[in-house]
């Protein structure tokens, strides 16, 4: 098992995604939006939930492995611009909105059949604040130099991670277009190989500062790398994710005492020789 793997089940909700598509007639590929009593879910055929949306609390993180990539608030609490790969039904995009309400927060999403869902899901309309691009993100990555503050991975089509996606290239130039101190957090989807092979590649991009955690319930592995950052304090860090609790925010205190974990066992597994 690799030190960020976690022996957590999948979600409810991507078991249930089949049953979905097979009682709406969907064709796998073919973003469609169901909807429940409390909940709204935005699946691509019988390949997966892509969103969950609370009814009655649409801007609310409702997957915990949304919730788990708001661990970027630990080393970088204050983000002038947010960027986002991949909108869905906007979940982390309406959060980051709202809660970091000085952000300039942008959404690369590269099928325009998802953007053209966001009304369904509550997304924003643009403004200078907020903004949906419809581009490629590995093409909009490559022509950015140090503009973002804040990096989020959550683009997948109906078959998974694309290869443009995961490449160690464009984990390259998502850390040329971070500014010093600036975070990229991953959503590795699910455990095995090629989650496996995206930390690395992601690891060799942001050596030595690259952690993970993993969603609570549904087993994620999360990556979290730090451009051209000092060795982290993880008191303080610990601290500061109990600070975020007490104002009201996410609960990030196990993400921190996963990330320590994950970079003790990453430190020993390297010998003494590592440079920090």
């Amino acid at each position: 098992m690799h030190s960020w793997e976690n022996p957590a089940l999948p979600s409810d909700l991507g078991l249930l995604a089949p049953l979905f598509a097979e009682l709406s007639g969907q064709r796998p590929g073919v973003p469609a939006v169901h909807d429940g009593l409390r909940t709204r879910i935005l699946c691509f055929g019988t390949l997966g939930v892509q969103t969950a949306m609370r009814k009655n609390d649409p801007f609310a993180l409702h997957l915990p492995y949304t919730r788990a990539m708001m661990a970027f608030q630990l080393f970088q609490p204050r983000p002038a611009h947010i960027l986002i790969v991949g909108l869905g039904g906007g979940s982390l995009s309406k959060y980051c909105h709202l809660c970091f309400p000085e952000a300039i927060v942008t959404t690369v999403e590269i099928d325009e059949r998802v953007i053209a869902l966001r009304d369904q899901f509550h997304i924003p309309d643009d403004s200078t604040r907020f903004r949906v691009v419809h581009a490629d993100a590995a093409a909009h990555l490559a022509a950015r130099r140090d503009t973002a503050d804040v990096i989020l991975l959550d683009g997948f089509d109906a078959f998974g991670l694309p290869v443009n996606l995961s490449s160690q290239a464009f984990y390259d130039d998502c850390h040329a277009c971070l500014r010093d101190g600036g975070v990229l957090v991953a959503n590795l989807l699910e455990r095995g190989a090629c989650a496996a092979s995206c930390f690395e590649r992601i690891g060799r991009a942001f050596e030595p500062r690259t952690y993970c955690t993993w969603a609570r319930h549904d087993g994620n592995p999360i990556a979290v790398a730090v451009k051209n950052a000092p060795a982290p304090d993880w008191p303080a860090l610990h601290q500061r994710a109990r600070d975020i609790v007490l104002a009201g925010g996410l609960d990030l205190v196990t993400h921190a005492k996963n990330m320590e974990r994950n970079d003790v066992a990453r430190i020993a597994a390297h010998g003494a020789g590592l440079t920090r």
